[in-house]
């Protein structure tokens, strides 16, 4: 970067202080066009505390100027931050010099450095969740309501051309919002980079110039410097207007929808801790724009955010929800997608790894399970000759003691096990039963079954081996109980 020398911090206040008004104290009208879009958008809440993300550059010097200009009639308490990500040799005299602005116009600083590394066009997004790491670090720690930044309307052009080039659907016209969940403020969008710059020179402000924005291997600078202009030239003069208009229209339009997914989705979403359980009845039942907007929902939660979710991910995630039947599997930017029977699970990938296990079971105790639950075993005598009932009625199993030789084992189910169960005909593979219970995919990696030797005597959900089941001549009931988990 470099920069036209800084005055002095008192020619610089002084300087600052004409900035903002005319000599009879009225907002200037570039001032009073974005007091008036964060008055619309609710941006700044009279007497809060805000960060302004400075990185030296003219939009957020200017934003700077601006913030501080209508700090005093908002009652707002302003704190600039500015993250250096030590990516090239003048970064800490960028640093230097927002210290130094900040001071000039009396205000406190936030500075941080941050590598961020160097992998071409990676680097972009590895310098987007750093400063993200930054501002919600510091505006937790200091209390902040808001963070700034200093996205124009020539930023959202850029965002909306960059987003159709690659696949966006209707939701990327939306482009960048005037406020994220995440408490960043952008009180610039109707204001031109243009603009901005004639407005510094002519109250003679300085800023820095960084060389990287005109590098052509990012591809956002070969849409700021030639694909613009380019169409502007030759097809609207207006484009950045145009853009801008459509990104007004499509907020609306996602507005709507944000109502309209909190009225849909408690029919057809349902969160755990790490998942989120799509039906897809539900989703069948409703249009696809509604049905992928669940779905983008559904996302988000797992996610926190839709970041690297494109339109085509969406419509692989729909195409899975409504084909007809049966499984499959996604991998998709931080998630990971499974169908079983009429429901997708939706988590983190990695989440809820299988974990084998096989320990021996106390009886009389308790035994927590890996994945969720517990099985509670306990001895009870019985008469002979008195009739026991059923030997399973859905969460507790009685086993005659007296046919179980050995220590008891339990473990997780293994393909090819079968068994006899009490009541129900034939042996059975439990995968068998597994499918006609319709016990879905991800339920199945961790549940027990117990074992005397080589048989398996239990099964949970599906009680007791008809072999080992308690009868009329039991003496000793071995009382299985199943304990249901959080999940």
């Amino acid at each position: 970067m470099r920069t036209a020398g800084l005055p002095s911090p008192a020619r610089r206040r002084a300087r600052f202080h004409r900035a903002g008004r005319y000599n009879e104290g009225t907002l200037d009208p570039l001032l009073s066009r974005i007091a008036a879009f964060a008055a619309h958008h609710g941006l700044f809440p009279p007497g809060a505390r805000a960060g302004v993300a400075v990185s030296g550059g003219a939009d957020s010097v200017f934003l700077l100027h601006a913030l501080a200009a209508l700090a005093p009639e908002w009652s707002l308490q302003l704190v600039v931050l500015h993250l250096d990500h030590a990516l090239r040799s003048e970064s800490a005299k960028d640093a230097d010099f927002v210290r130094e602005l900040a001071a000039s116009l009396g205000l406190p600083a936030e500075v941080h450095r941050e590598e961020v590394g160097r992998a071409g066009d990676n680097v972009e997004q590895a310098g987007r969740e750093a400063r993200r790491r930054f501002y919600a670090a510091v505006r937790a720690r200091e209390r902040l309501a808001s963070v700034a930044t200093g996205h124009t309307r020539s930023d959202q052009a850029e965002t909306i051309l960059q987003r159709l080039l690659r696949g966006a659907g209707p939701t990327g016209l939306a482009a960048i919002l005037p406020a994220t969940r995440e408490g960043v403020v952008r009180p610039l969008l109707e204001v031109d980079r243009a603009e901005i710059e004639t407005w510094l020179r002519e109250r003679s402000l300085a800023w820095r110039e960084d060389a990287t924005n005109r590098d052509p291997r990012f591809v956002r600078n070969r849409i700021r410097h030639h694909l613009l202009p380019h169409l502007a030239a030759e097809y609207n003069p207006a484009l950045l207007e145009t853009l801008a208009g459509a990104a007004a229209i499509a907020r609306d339009e996602e507005a709507y929808w944000a109502a309209e997914v909190a009225r849909l989705a408690p029919a057809a979403l349902r969160s755990e801790p790490g998942a989120v359980f799509v039906d897809t009845g539900a989703i069948g039942a409703l249009p696809r724009a509604a049905a992928r907007r669940l779905l983008r929902e559904a996302l988000r939660r797992v996610r926190g955010d839709l970041r690297r979710i494109e339109f085509g991910h969406l419509e692989r995630l729909l195409g899975l929800a409504l084909q007809p039947q049966g499984a499959g599997r996604l991998s998709l930017p931080n998630a990971d997608v499974m169908r079983s029977f009429e429901t997708i699970r939706i988590t983190e990938p990695g989440a809820d790894p299988r974990r084998p296990y096989e320990r021996e079971l106390p009886v009389p105790g308790r035994t927590e399970l890996p994945g969720s639950g517990a099985i509670e075993a306990e001895l009870d005598g019985f008469p002979a000759g008195t009739a026991v009932g059923s030997a399973y009625n859905g969460n507790e199993a009685v086993l005659d003691w007296d046919l179980l030789a050995g220590p008891l084992v339990v473990r997780n189910w293994e393909p090819g096990d079968r068994y006899r169960r009490a009541g129900g005909g034939g042996e059975q593979l439990v995968k068998a039963l597994f499918q006609e219970a319709r016990v879905p995919l991800w339920e199945r990696k961790h549940w027990p079954v117990i074992t005397a030797g080589r048989n398996i005597v239990w099964v949970q959900r599906f009680g007791p081996s008809e072999a080992f089941a308690a009868g009329p001549h039991t003496r000793t009931i071995l009382r299985i109980r199943e304990i249901p988990g959080a999940g």
